[in-house]
């Protein structure tokens, strides 16, 4: 599966247990602008290098597998918990990138009439 949004926030890598290492990656991902989603992808182990490049603000596209697993409490209650699991972030683009492309200032060609010594 794969997303297209904008990185909200980029936590620093936590080390959950001695074996295992995370880090989250939230991106505000804007179907409906006026209601837009913020979205908490997980980096497990090596995959947590995939967000040292990435900026808060950038626009980005991210592949993920969607994991899904049960919990009983102590009580015997069932309850499910969902998570993004992402495998590859691919950038489109910063927030201070130009939207257009940037031209050289236009040259002034305009001269007068006296100073013009074309033969024709």
């Amino acid at each position: 599966m794969e997303v297209k949004g904008k990185v909200y926030e980029v936590s620093a890598t936590q080390q959950v247990t001695e074996s295992l290492k995370k880090r989250e990656l939230i991106l505000e991902y804007i179907e409906n602008p006026q209601y837009p989603e913020y979205l908490k992808f997980e980096a497990i182990q090596d995959r947590c290098a995939l967000l040292d490049n990435v900026k808060i603000g950038d626009d980005v596209e991210v592949f993920f597998n969607l994991k899904g697993r049960p919990w009983t409490d102590k009580a015997g209650k069932k309850s499910y918990f969902n998570s993004l699991q992402l495998w590859k972030v691919n950038s489109l683009g910063s927030a201070g990138a130009a939207a257009t492309p940037e031209y050289a200032a236009p040259a002034d060609i305009s001269t007068s009439a006296d100073d013009d010594d074309l033969p024709f």
